[in-house]
């Protein structure tokens, strides 16, 4: 049997605290987004932040949105924000998005669960009026981009098969991070482990990826792996899709039905309907199996076992 990768220590993650629960929005509310993971939240350090609150702006407060542009304009200099009274509050919120992304990196945050639609946190929408866009990204949501955190919006913790597949990303986009490649064995050892979820996710530019690989010339390759790393990492942070997921899961079943003779009850295939949470069964029920087996399952082949 070959072993599995395995983070046993617990994940920090950012999180925007109107989504932690807390009563922070302008208008005094909050929303425990947390509470649909169930005791799985006590597998992870949670880091609760609010840049309009920490700009000084307070609870309750005028509510505030970007003028003329983008949250990347606004740290250009080419954009505003302002409250729904007219006052710039500009000042205010770059000593509150600062003080936030300080806080994240003294910690050794890089995964955040944003709120989508916020003028402040939202990555690709800044207002929740209507289906418009806003102004995306938001103030804060354009320094996370910059600093290439790995983002996840806080409503699909709502869906068990969309946080089942955030969850095993993250937990690849962790190990990778902190993977040290510095051989061609150690880039292969990553490729291989990883190349499954990859193909699953973006299958035209895994297929190319791995051709590269395969074809590095000898000698001192060390800027190329680094590339590569950074190409994967970018690569893991791209949701799949409920179709992409169920093929893959049969997929990755079939080898270990087939190659380990691991069986699991229950596994049905793609073509066959059932509901979401039946879906997150049975890929919670192969996770576990090939962990216990002593190999991985190539849809979530890094294991996180954190210590409650």
């Amino acid at each position: 049997m070959e072993m599995v990768n395995v983070i046993e220590k617990k994940i920090n993650i950012g999180i925007s605290a109107c989504m932690y629960g807390a009563k922070v929005r302008y208008n005094k509310k909050g929303w425990d987004m947390l509470g649909y993971l169930g005791r799985e939240v006590a597998d992870f350090i949670w880091h609760p932040i609010c840049p309009e609150v920490m700009s000084g702006m307070g609870v309750p407060r005028n509510p505030i949105s970007l003028r003329g542009g983008s949250g990347d304009d606004f740290w250009a200099g080419k954009a505003k924000v302002k409250s729904r009274t007219g006052k710039d509050v500009g000042d205010l919120m770059t000593s509150g998005c600062n003080c936030c992304m300080d806080t994240l990196k003294r910690a050794g945050v890089y995964i955040y669960i944003f709120m989508e639609g916020s003028p402040s946190c939202g990555v690709y929408r800044t207002t929740l009026k209507n289906q418009r866009l806003g102004h995306p990204p938001g103030v804060f949501g354009s320094l996370l981009l910059k600093e290439e955190f790995f983002l996840i919006p806080a409503q699909d913790l709502q869906s068990p098969v969309k946080w089942w597949d955030w969850r095993r990303r993250l937990q690849a986009f962790i190990w990778l991070k902190e993977l040290n490649i510095d051989s061609k064995d150690s880039l292969y050892s990553m490729w291989h482990t990883l190349k499954f979820l990859c193909q699953e996710i973006d299958e035209v530019n895994s297929r190319a990826l791995g051709n590269e690989i395969a074809n590095l010339s000898k000698g001192d390759n060390t800027e190329m792996y680094a590339l590569i790393k950074n190409r994967v990492l970018l690569m893991l942070r791209q949701p799949s899709s409920l179709n992409k997921i169920k093929q893959s899961l049969w997929k990755n079943y079939s080898f270990l039905k087939k190659h380990k003779e691991l069986r699991v009850e229950d596994v049905l295939e793609p073509t066959e309907l059932r509901n979401m949470h039946h879906i997150a069964e049975e890929l919670l029920k192969i996770e576990r199996s090939a962990y216990e087996y002593g190999t991985f399952f190539g849809s979530a082949p890094i294991a996180y076992k954190p210590s409650r």
